[in-house]
């Protein structure tokens, strides 16, 4: 597979991109810096890194790893450039209060607001796996993807699969992204409030 990972130098960009290309896969590092994106990419191992309009071209997939933050701004400069190839959405909004980490107010996920501004298919997932943890190896985890293309779900738990010791597994339309995007904050409170390193696994399925 040929993945572009906009923007891949961030921590979650960078770990992804490891172990995709220790997989075989062909990894273009996308950056709004074209410079640091081939910086990034000679550390991983990477087919080419380039600005986030160049690389998207001519690839199988799109995860877009960009902070929350920017992630609808970023899908909106790269419409055109995208045309219709899939984008996996791996951003969670999350809300950081006195009591704890919520998920944000929108009613609706950030995934399902990218499909607003752009063409291509959108599917989402990998919302509970922490960088670090994919920084220092395969996490003994399960991931999820849901999405209403089936090429594009299919493509990205391709992806998922190659990036924990567990399944890759479907979880639904892209509707379900709303409850996808609300587990980072799950396990982020888990985290702090026991000092620990939280993963999903899921039990009772053949």
């Amino acid at each position: 597979m040929r993945v572009a990972i906009v923007g891949g130098t961030g921590d979650f960009g960078l770990a992804v991109a490891r172990h995709l290309v220790r997989a075989g896969d062909e990894v273009v590092i996308g950056s709004r810096d074209s410079e640091r994106a081939e910086e990034k990419g000679r550390e991983v191992g990477a087919f080419a890194g380039a600005a986030n309009a160049d690389a998207v071209g001519g690839v199988d997939l799109v995860v877009l790893a960009t902070k929350a933050e920017a992630t609808l701004e970023t899908a909106a400069s790269l419409g055109e450039a995208l045309g219709m190839t899939p984008v996996l959405s791996v951003a969670s909004e999350l809300h950081f209060t006195p009591g704890g980490v919520l998920p944000f107010a929108e009613a609706r996920s950030l995934a399902e607001r990218m499909q607003d501004l752009v063409e291509a298919p959108v599917v989402a997932g990998l919302h509970s796996l922490a960088a670090g943890k994919l920084a220092h190896g395969v996490p003994d985890e399960d991931a999820f993807v849901c999405g209403d293309d089936a090429e594009a779900k299919a493509l990205a738990l391709e992806l998922a699969a190659k990036l924990v010791a567990g399944r890759a597994l479907d979880a639904g339309p892209l509707a379900s992204a709303r409850a996808l995007e609300g587990v980072t904050a799950v396990i982020v409170n888990l985290n702090k409030r026991y000092k620990g390193h939280a993963g999903v696994r899921i039990t009772g399925l053949p």
